[in-house]
């Protein structure tokens, strides 16, 4: 578009021209005439003549020193496209031998890994004390280790050029994911680090598998775990699998990777939940070398129909978290026991929350114990929303885009209103930060929920606050 002014003025300067040589023209038939009719004396007419002849010489000059400026640019335009296109071909052929090599190493690195593991599977069945037989375990979850990090190299690759796709089969997400954060387990001991994991379902869902990419999802755990590690350099790393929420023939189940290590700036974070943009791992400086893995999970995370959030604190550690809603894989509902919603009057909640997967999970926990939920994805709309509707209750979640729970407390409880009907706030967060906890006292915030939501929690607040509104009635 840069190339249409320049365009533009070209075709004036020679309309110009046209114009300029057209008055010449007329001029020279004029002074001719006014010669035969004897209106103007000779030497009058000739310098005309000689002025005219100056003002063509002077214009085609400046019009030919611009065509020649043009056909320069024009010309170093032409070797530049050239030498773009030189330099895209080296690309390319630069890509293709960087995804040769990829294959090649990660060949010629699982080879010998599969012989190690081979060896220490003939090792263990062979008499051995307990010291081997804890130094052989530990030895075959170093190479399996080794060898899951050589895959995600390669698949963050295949994911990055785009070469790939899901691929939908029957998994348990409890089988297929233990054998990794076992694995962890050990190099974060290695590092001085605690390590848990702990996967949370309703025993009536247990008996469904779940169709779903499992080689995908364990690719973006092995990532974020990977990162988790790498930054923390003490405390604690904690995984969490929610399987809580089921939804007719849908599974919710959302996945929690909590460390405790350097975390990241508030821009930072601002950053990476700014979705519009692409990922950018220099802008991550907590995060050098890790950014890669980051951009690609949340790719993966996308399209599997999730969004990769996070919530850090700088010094503090970061929580990475996804929802992903999945199919069981046998289509068959389950007769629900009798069930008595705590709630048994009307009772308005309103929602804010800016994760889609989030809002089905905290509006499905609601509704169960009887609540009218209201959904809002962001601080704007729950400010302006409370000033128009009445509300028994608000669950605000603390890190949202624009304008976050905080800032959103701050406006709701300015009001007249809320002087008037004093409506309880609830912050959400999945991680309660010291500061987070602070900040909502400071806040004014009534209570502070972690994700994942305990159903008892939940209840009892419920219970609370209904019970204060009978009161006041």
């Amino acid at each position: 578009m840069k190339f249409l002014p320049e365009s533009i003025k070209s075709i004036k300067k020679r309309r110009l021209l046209s114009i300029l040589l057209f008055m010449s023209i007329a001029s020279i038939l004029l002074l001719g005439y006014s010669f035969i009719e004897n209106i103007i004396d000779l030497e009058i007419i000739v310098l005309f003549l000689f002025i005219i002849v100056i003002g063509q010489v002077l214009t085609l000059q400046y019009f030919f020193k611009n065509q020649i400026k043009n056909d320069y640019i024009v010309s170093s335009l032409n070797n530049q496209i050239e030498d773009l296109e030189q330099s895209v071909n080296k690309a390319n052929e630069l890509a293709d031998h960087k995804s040769i090599y990829l294959a090649n190493m990660s060949y010629e690195i699982r080879t010998p890994l599969n012989t190690v593991l081979g060896m220490l599977k003939m090792l263990k069945q062979t008499e051995l004390g307990d010291d081997q037989k804890a130094q052989v375990e530990i030895a075959e979850y170093s190479s399996r280790h080794l060898l899951q990090l050589v895959n995600m190299v390669t698949d963050n690759a295949d994911v990055d050029s785009g070469n790939f796709k899901l691929n939908l089969l029957a998994m348990d997400l409890k089988s297929s994911l233990s054998y990794i954060f076992k694995v962890f387990e050990y190099q974060a001991w290695e590092k001085g680090l605690e390590f848990e994991y702990k996967f949370l379902f309703e025993e009536k869902n247990s008996k469904f598998s779940l169709l779903g990419d499992s080689v995908r999802i364990q690719q973006v755990i092995i990532n974020l775990i990977n990162n988790a590690i790498k930054f923390t350099n003490s405390g604690k790393i904690s995984i969490i699998i929610d399987q809580t929420v089921g939804i007719d023939n849908d599974q919710i189940v959302t996945f929690y990777i909590k460390d405790t290590g350097v975390g990241m700036h508030v821009n930072e974070v601002k950053h990476f939940l700014n979705t519009s943009t692409a990922l950018n791992p220099y802008v991550i400086k907590d995060y050098k070398g890790g950014g890669l893995g980051l951009s690609i999970s949340r790719q993966l995370v996308s399209l599997m129909g999730g969004e990769l959030k996070l919530e850090s604190k700088e010094n503090e550690g970061s929580t990475f978290y996804f929802s992903l809603q999945l199919k069981k894989t046998l289509n068959v509902k389950t007769e629900d026991e009798a069930f008595v919603p705590i709630l048994q009057e009307k009772f308005s909640v309103l929602v804010a929350e800016d994760n889609r997967m989030n809002q089905k999970v905290i509006k499905f926990l609601l509704e169960k114990q009887g609540a009218d939920c209201t959904l809002v994805k962001n601080g704007f709309e729950a400010v302006e929303l409370y000033k128009i509707l009445d509300f028994d209750m608000i669950f605000m979640d603390i890190y949202m885009p624009d304008m976050d729970g905080y800032q959103a407390t701050k406006a709701i409880k300015d009001t007249e209103k809320y002087r008037v009907t004093n409506t309880p706030i609830i912050a959400v967060s999945a991680s309660a930060f010291e500061e987070d906890i602070a900040n909502a006292k400071r806040a004014g915030i009534d209570e502070f929920l972690a994700k994942p939501i305990e159903l008892d929690k939940l209840k009892e607040l419920l219970v609370k606050y209904a019970d204060k509104k009978d009161a006041s009635a």
